[in-house]
Formats: C-alpha cells, structure tokens, sequence
C-alpha cells in the first residue's frame, strides 16, 4: 500500500514539473523579439567648468563632440603636396640721410650796427648812467666818484676808469657850458679814445706764403669757444673764403661733433680724430688738408682745460709747434666769456704766458652789463679785442667796431 502510494505522487508531481515547462515555452514565445543593442558606446560629456569671474553655479550643458564626429585627415589628404611659402622679400636698405642744406651766412659787413639794439638793451645803465651824472648843475667831487664807481662796476679797470675821469673833468671845466648834446659827444670822444680806434681788429687770414692762413682759437672751456669757432667759420665764409676745420678740443666729449655740425652748415670740411687723441697730430693733419684743399683758412680749436694749467700749456706750445712746421700761424685769437669780468683777466694772463695772443674775442658781451671789459682786457695783454659775440644766433658773432660800440652804450644823440 505504501508503495502504491508513493508511485503515484511521483507521477503527480512529474506531471506538475512538465506543465510548468510547457506554459513558460508559450509565454517566452508570445513577447516581442528585443531590437538588438546599439554598438555605438554612449559618451557622457563631462559637466562644464566654470569660467573666470563666473560665480559658482550648476554645469551648464555645452555641445561637445564625440571621438567619432572628429574628422581625421584622409589618404589623399595626406598624399598632397604641402605648398611651401614663399620667402618675404629682404627689406630694402635704408637710404643714406640727405646731407644738410649748405646755408648761406649774412654779410659782416655792419653786422655790428645791426645787432646795436641787442647790445644797447644791456649796456644802458653804462652810457646812460654817465650821461645823467654828466648833466648834473654842479658836477662837485661826490659826483665825480659816482662817474669813477659807475666806470668800475662796469669793469673798466681802475687805471683806465683815473685817466677816463681826468679828462672829462678837464674838458668839461674848459667847455663851460654843458648841453645834453655837447655831454654825449664829449663822453663818445673820451670812450672811443679808450677803446684804441688806431688798433688794426682785422682778423689774419692770409699767409705769406703759398699755404692757407691758419688761425688758432684758444681759451677756457665754458667760454663757448668751439660755438666761436664754428661761427668764424661762417664770417669767413660769408666773407667768400674757404674754410677747413681741425677739431684739436679731442678731451671734451662731442666737441668735434659740435664743430663739425657748424662746419656742415656752410659746407666746411672738419679734420678729426679718435677721442682722447692727439691734439697735435690732429691739428697738423687738418692744415695739411687745407693745402692739399687749397683752402683759403684753416681754423683749429683746441682744448681749455684750465685746471691742469701746465698740462695745458704744454699741450697748446705743442699744437702751436706743430702746426709751424707747415708754417706761421697767421692769428691766435683768445676767446673770453664777458660775463666773468675780472675772472676773464686772469684767464687772459694765463694763456698769454704760452702763446702770442693777437686779438680777443669776447662772447656773452649782451648778457652783461659789464662792457667796460673791452677796455680793460686790451689794456691787460696790448692787443685789440676783434669779435665780439651778441646772442645765441649762428651769425651773432660781429667784427668789432669802437664807434657802433659806443653808440650803444650812450644811445642816439637824439
């Protein structure tokens, strides 16, 4: 019995086993068949970062493109000939800069006369002082050491200012009366007399022999001797003479650059040398270019270095020696700042020690109200003062002349 009984649940339960199989079938094969899976793999962007100066917010969404949507070079791409560039064209070279305009200078001749105003302007108190103290009813000793203190301050010079005073007293006491016209030309008698009408102011520019004049410019530097130089270039120049410059000044920097600017202006040719070089050497260089030029006047500056007083001394004797072997020097003219007054003598004093001063030329003489220094520095050293500088213009350098002088330290008659 029992084993009937376990023979049939064993049927039951297979019969079980095999409907379940049989309705799970069925079910599988009545659902739709799945769309087979993509096989492009799915890329998700990174969130977007946040730009400089965005404030802190969610990632905003950005198109970006996938790996596949990048476009790689193709074969044919690749095969294609690269076309190289062509090579710029070299830069064309950079012209030469124009020489400067040879400039044409104004005539010397009354070249004082027209700078009279300028001079005038400065020199009033001098002339125009003396005239009212002149023109005073009784002329008694305080009067007459006003006149000595007015000629003094001016720089006159203490012997000159005596012997000036002298004869105005003695000439006014033999006149007797004294009108405002008969003062004035009296007091331009006197002054004129002081200044050496007789003196020849003739700057030498002429050799005796077959070379060109040489003329030699020496002086402290500050005085603007280079700047002098450069303007007796352009007198001579205008006075239709050729002119080669040496530029000896080699310790003071850029003054050969300075002389050979000026010297370009007209047209003059400028010998130079290294810095620090041999002022020498240069000088004589440029008087032997001025005579293989066939110039007319050779005009060298030199070096004022008056601190080492015996160094330049000995320099210049040398320059002087040096340039003698070609021949004389024809001028050597000292250029002397009118504003240093009695400091302008001593200067004077020093350089006529070493070498043969023949004129004076003196600079700033319209910046001053000191003109008696005229008097005073040809009574120092014997010889005429022969240029005088008026202003900062190229052709404010003027031949001196005693009477156009004086005529701007008095005024007009009328």
């Amino acid at each position: 019995m029992e084993l009937i009984l376990a023979v049939v649940i064993a049927v039951v339960v297979a019969v079980a086993v095999t409907g379940g199989l049989v309705i799970s079938g069925r079910k599988k094969k009545q659902l739709p068949p799945a769309e087979p899976p993509s096989t492009a793999p799915t890329i998700t962007a990174p969130p977007a970062e946040p730009h400089v100066g965005d404030e802190a917010e969610a990632p905003r969404d950005e198109s970006r493109r996938t790996v596949e949507e990048v476009g790689l070079p193709t074969a044919e791409a690749e095969a294609a000939p690269v076309t190289e560039e062509p090579e710029p064209e070299p830069a064309p070279e950079p012209e030469a800069p124009a020489a400067p305009a040879i400039e044409v200078p104004e005539p010397t001749a009354g070249r004082l006369v027209r700078l009279r105003a300028r001079l005038a302007r400065s020199q009033n108190s001098l002339g125009k002082g003396l005239l009212t103290l002149l023109s005073r009813e009784h002329l008694d000793e305080d009067t007459w050491e006003e006149i000595e203190e007015t000629l003094l301050t001016a720089d006159v010079g203490v012997a000159p200012t005596q012997e000036l005073v002298d004869r105005l007293r003695e000439r006014v006491k033999v006149l007797g009366t004294r009108t405002p016209d008969e003062l004035r030309g009296l007091l331009r008698e006197e002054l004129v007399a002081l200044l050496g009408p007789e003196l020849d102011r003739t700057v030498k520019t002429e050799s005796p022999e077959d070379v060109p004049g040489v003329v030699m410019v020496v002086g402290v530097n500050g005085t603007g001797k280079t700047t002098t130089t450069g303007k007796l270039a352009r007198v001579l120049v205008a006075d239709g003479k050729s002119v080669v410059l040496g530029a000896a000044d080699t310790f003071r920097a850029a003054a050969a650059d300075q002389l050979q600017t000026w010297g370009e202006r007209v047209g003059a040719r400028t010998v130079r040398g290294p810095e620090g070089g041999d002022p020498a050497s240069i000088a004589y260089d440029a008087v032997k270019e001025g005579i293989a030029e066939k110039a007319d006047v050779v005009l060298i500056d030199t070096a004022g270095r008056l601190h080492t007083k015996t160094g330049l001394m000995d320099e210049l004797g040398k320059v002087k020696r040096v340039v003698e072997k070609h021949g004389p020097l024809d001028e050597i003219l000292l250029v002397l700042d009118a504003t240093t007054g009695q400091n302008g003598l001593i200067q004077a004093r020093v350089f006529a020690e070493v070498v043969d001063i023949t004129g004076i030329v003196l600079t700033k003489l319209d910046g001053t109200a000191k003109g008696g220094i005229v008097i005073a520095v040809q009574r120092e050293l014997g010889v005429p003062v022969k240029l005088i500088g008026l202003g900062e213009g190229p052709d404010d350098l003027a031949p001196f002349e005693p009477g156009a002088f004086v005529d701007a330290l008095i005024g007009d008659a009328s």
